[in-house]
């Protein structure tokens, strides 16, 4: 444990400009000693994604790293996944320390007011941190389960889905614009919020960033050519929709008076009893009878 810790503090020197080296790692043998480190583990826990609450295993300090022991991680684990995410507990704790260094409204100095910051931003914590810890692959069963089982998540992901979900927008970031551009989403929190965050780092829209997150939650929900989306995530963020102002439609007449220059005039209407004598009067064959077999009511009398 301490050899990966001193591996990721010379990787997070190479990206952040504070980088704390003193930190002493303590490790409990039992969740209630975890617990009583720090009160306010158990409400985070509570309010976590049940998907989420078995990798809450530790918790950053001033100066120091709580976390279970490996008999315990073993215990709480899921799967291979997540023994390893289990594990690199006290590497992600690491990694938040990193960035209250360089955010100081942000815990682990923990009062009330950096508290209620971090219920805002954790999915910029939790998130950031299982990134430059390389932990966001080990989180894709439980990411699938939460897509699965609960309700749409928001965005950017809610203190619930923190945990579980804040990792994919690091991920996408990472592959729409690279490394760096994580590096400033995390080193900095933006006035105007999460939203001045998310559309400075990605250079786009909100609404379009969050398309594309969207989409990548299907690609790991969905096998690639089972996916329900087809287009890519760079056509997302690179091709936002455009609001187009086409007004109304224009008002179309009919008049019959005008023809197209070529055309023949249209012929006459002619009476149906006009049609009759034309007929009659060439000896024509109305309905298989002859001429003088026609009722002379079809005739008009001269006498009159």
């Amino acid at each position: 444990m301490l050899d990966a810790l001193e591996d990721l503090r010379l990787r997070l020197e190479e990206r952040f400009d504070a980088v704390p080296g003193d930190v002493t790692v303590i490790l409990h043998d039992n969740p209630a000693w975890l617990s009583f480190a720090h009160p306010l583990l158990p409400a985070v826990r509570w309010s976590a994604a049940p998907a989420a609450r078995r990798y809450l295993a530790g918790w950053p300090m001033d100066g120091e790293i709580h976390t279970l022991n490996d008999s315990w991680m073993e215990r709480r684990s899921a799967g291979e996944d997540s023994l390893r995410a289990l594990r690199g507990t006290a590497e992600r704790m690491y990694c938040q320390i990193v960035l209250a260094a360089n955010n100081t409204p942000l815990p682990p100095m923990w009062t009330p007011r950096r508290f209620f910051t971090y219920l805002r931003w954790a999915w910029l914590i939790e998130g950031a941190a299982q990134y430059f810890a390389g932990q966001t692959s080990f989180y894709r069963a439980a990411v699938i389960t939460r897509l699965r089982e609960g309700e749409r998540p928001a965005f950017p992901p809610s203190r619930r889905d923190a945990l579980i979900l804040g990792g994919t927008v690091f991920d996408l970031l990472d592959r729409h614009a690279g490394p760096d551009a994580c590096v400033r989403m995390a080193s900095r929190l933006h006035r105007q919020g999460p939203r001045g965050n998310l559309e400075l780092a990605f250079e786009a829209r909100m609404r379009d960033i969050e398309r594309a997150w969207r989409m990548q939650l299907d690609e790991i929900l969905y096998p690639q050519s089972d996916s329900p989306e087809s287009a890519s995530l760079g056509d997302a963020l690179e091709r936002p929709d455009l609001d187009l102002e086409l007004g109304t439609p224009p008002e179309f007449g009919f008049d019959s008076t005008i023809r197209r220059p070529g055309t023949p005039p249209p012929r006459p209407r002619r009476s149906a009893e006009r049609e009759i004598e034309e007929i009659d009067d060439h000896g024509g064959n109305s309905n298989g009878r002859n001429q003088s077999q026609r009722e002379s009511r079809w005739r008009p009398d001269p006498g009159h």
